[in-house]
């Protein structure tokens, strides 16, 4: 029988160095330790989405987060259920969540670790009523500056300066995706161990692909380059393109990258015309930079259109971006007809 490796025995290993003997360590104890507790929130926050309607978890909440979108409940459970877990551990300076305005601070009560946490913490919250897909997105960075206060500044650092990301997928299964910097790798969580057990190393995206995912219904908002790359898709075999596409759209950022990490695709979340004064839609801090990452490490590639996502130099906690990620080649293309359409 293969043997079993879990969560914690493969950070234990990269804590120690690769399995091979000799190797030098790649994550510190207390990134190890920090990544633990994110996986054992993920596990509380899949219980309460499994027992859905059971639980009293279902609904819309009476408020709304700090981008005026009505809160689910398991919005404000799941967002608890990460402060909870991680404030007391000694980790973490402070966190940071697209469901609040400004940034946690670690109470004085507990010790405070050198570590920055932002999170989504339930994606796709519009798809929790209809039993589809959503998930948890995180991403971890140092804080920088010396002494003991934290201030919103210290998160404004470029998805390159990112130590671990990762998702957590509540469907079928429970699985856990994360980087720490040496590709991406994959758990499931097996409930009746109640741990989560490497199922995937190495993740790969295909280069080419057949298949994108976008929100048709804003076609007639899109910028024209937008518009140019998905009307080729559609006039497969016998446009320009010279092959069929398929389309897939989930409205979940977690389940649609999640099929691309295992299958090969391109997730296009691009500017339109309806807010032109917004750069885009997404979440910079805990979705496109932790996504963007994730995508790279395997292979991909992650792009606003007209730039790297990773290179983004933040200016607001809440910035938004434009986000094109998946297979190499097909995220190229689209940023080269943004250039082409530049010019």
């Amino acid at each position: 029988m293969t043997q079993r490796i879990s969560l914690t025995r493969y950070l234990i290993e990269k804590q120690r160095g690769s399995r091979d003997a000799g190797g030098e360590g790649t994550i510190p104890p207390q990134l190890r330790l920090l990544l633990e507790v994110v996986a054992r929130a993920c596990k509380s926050i899949s219980l309460a989405v499994t027992k859905g309607a059971l639980g009293g978890v279902l609904g819309a909440a009476e408020s709304e987060n700090v981008q005026g979108e009505i809160q689910k409940k398991l919005d404000i459970i799941a967002n608890e259920v990460l402060i909870e877990a991680n404030e007391w551990g000694g980790h973490l300076a402070a966190m940071a969540s697209e469901e609040m305005e400004g940034i946690y601070l670690v109470p004085n009560r507990y010790p405070q670790g050198e570590y920055l946490l932002m999170f989504d913490p339930l994606d796709g919250s519009s798809n929790i009523d209809v039993n589809v897909s959503i998930g948890t997105i995180f991403s971890v960075m140092v804080k920088k500056t010396e002494g003991p206060g934290v201030s919103e500044q210290d998160f404004l650092q470029p998805g390159t300066q990112q130590v671990a990301a990762g998702y957590c997928v509540y469907g079928p299964q429970t699985t856990l995706v994360l980087t720490v910097g040496e590709g991406v790798a994959m758990f499931t969580l097996d409930r009746e161990q109640g741990s989560f057990v490497l199922t995937q190393e190495n993740v790969r995206i295909p280069e080419d692909t057949q298949e994108f995912a976008i929100n048709m219904s804003n076609m007639r908002h899109w910028a024209p380059p937008v518009t140019r790359y998905i009307e080729e898709c559609l006039a497969g075999k016998t446009g320009p393109r010279g092959k069929d596409f398929n389309m897939r759209w989930i409205a979940s950022m977690v389940a649609d990258v999640h099929r691309i990490l295992t299958r090969g695709g391109v997730f296009m979340y691009p500017w339109d015309q309806r807010e032109p004064g917004k750069p885009g839609k997404l979440r910079l801090m805990y979705e496109a930079n932790p996504m963007g990452w994730l995508v790279e490490q395997a292979g991909g590639a992650a792009s606003t259109g007209t730039e790297r996502i990773l290179d983004i130099q933040p200016s607001q906690l809440h910035q938004r971006v434009s986000v094109v990620l998946g297979s190499k080649n097909e995220v190229e293309r689209v940023a080269r007809y943004h250039a082409e359409h530049q010019k």
